[in-house]
């Protein structure tokens, strides 16, 4: 059996060691601390934003924007179609109401295009969203200009799920920055990790401590436990925000190890056929925390599934694309913008893309492991043809 290539495994540097000492030598150990305290400041400063609140999850995170904006039972929240269930699952949390956004194919994020419509139509509806949900994917920020127009022009908040896109950023602005909350996450496989964990920043100070609040399980000041409002346990543990502490530190070589991955992918694969990358919008700057490509089976004569198959066999983890939202079951019957009549987009991409292993810590010699199997898959599907005739 050759050895498991996985598609973005967790990379230490080894300098989260410190700070996990730390807290095994100061006894902070319960949840929240010094680690909390710190890697709250540490990731606002990066970022450039008033506050940070460390989470256990980015679905944590989501969950309080949405609960910080008043979202209620019956509302309505736009939210991209082409991401993960993460992005939208505390909307049902809330009892609300997801309306899916198609992407646009320049960014494979959020269609301007669709989220207008979609504003148009809730106007005459009578019924503006509460927020919009818009998702960085695979590390791409969408298209900000004109969705940050659009939201400020009908009054709606935006909640940017940044979840995949720290380190990148649109115009010099870094992502997750652009909305009244940005959502990040540090689950296992991301470009930084804290094992399991998120983080929620805004420059609205009030809202953050809200926040902190609620996620503390909303405990009222006085000595005994008293709580008036239902609360949840959210917080982000002491410990793991000492490993977050040490991955930030190491973030700008993960997004630089990230992008020559790409780089090097799009050497090796761009100039075949049928083969087409996912875009990185001009002034722009993705952190490439996986490379997504598109097959197409009618120019290649091979279909995704068997791209796919083949790299199973080689002990290659790969993935296709998200499955957009509006396509699973458990949103069945939820209202759904494409990017243009007869144009959805992100369908196509579903039915198309693939992610490859992008980790940072993917040697070189791995890498070309998995371009060789790409390549051969595609000559193996010509030989067969060949031979047929």
């Amino acid at each position: 059996m050759k050895k498991r290539i996985y598609l973005s495994p967790p990379h230490m540097s080894g300098g989260e060691k410190k700070y996990i000492m730390e807290a095994f030598e100061t006894n902070w150990i319960a949840p929240l601390g010094p680690n909390v305290d710190a890697f709250e400041k540490e990731i606002a400063n990066y970022v450039g934003v008033n506050e940070a609140v460390a989470l256990s999850s980015g679905t944590a995170a989501i969950h309080l924007a949405l609960i910080l904006l008043g979202v209620e039972k019956g509302d309505k929240v736009f939210c991209s179609s082409l991401t993960f269930v993460a992005s939208a699952n505390p909307i049902l949390y809330q009892e609300a109401e997801p309306v899916f956004i198609d992407s646009e194919p320049d960014t494979w994020n959020m269609s301007p295009d669709a989220l207008k419509r979609a504003l148009q139509d809730a106007v005459i509806e009578g019924k503006l969203p509460k927020a919009v949900i818009v998702v960085n994917l695979y590390g791409q920020s969408a298209k900000m200009d004109e969705i940050v127009a659009l939201c400020h022009e009908y009054g709606v908040p935006i909640i940017e799920d940044a979840a995949e896109s720290l380190g990148a950023n649109y115009k010099g602005q870094l992502s997750g920055t652009f909305g009244e909350f940005g959502v990040f996450s540090f689950n296992g496989n991301k470009i930084i990790t804290t094992s399991g964990g998120g983080m929620l920043v805004t420059n609205n100070e009030v809202a953050a401590k809200k926040a902190r609040f609620l996620a503390t399980q909303a405990r009222d000041q006085a000595q005994h436990y008293q709580h008036s409002i239902r609360g949840y346990n959210y917080r982000l543990s002491n410990i793991l925000a000492g490993i977050g502490r040490g991955q930030l530190e190491v973030l700008e070589d993960r997004v630089n190890t990230r992008r020559a991955i790409f780089n090097r992918y799009y050497e090796e694969l761009a100039d075949i056929p049928g083969i087409h990358f996912m875009p990185e919008l001009q002034r722009t700057r993705s952190n490439r925390w996986l490379t997504a490509l598109t097959i197409d089976e009618r120019v290649l004569g091979v279909s995704v599934q068997s791209v796919l198959q083949n790299m199973a066999d080689e002990n290659i983890e790969a993935r296709p694309v998200w499955k957009p939202l509006h396509m699973q079951p458990l949103f069945e019957g939820s209202q759904y913008y494409p990017h243009h009549e007869g144009n959805i987009v992100s369908e196509k991409l579903f039915y198309t893309g693939i992610c490859l292993p992008s980790g940072s810590n993917l040697t070189q010699s791995d890498q070309m492991r998995v371009i060789e199997c790409i390549k051969n898959t595609l000559k193996l599907t010509v030989k067969t043809e060949s031979n047929m005739f």
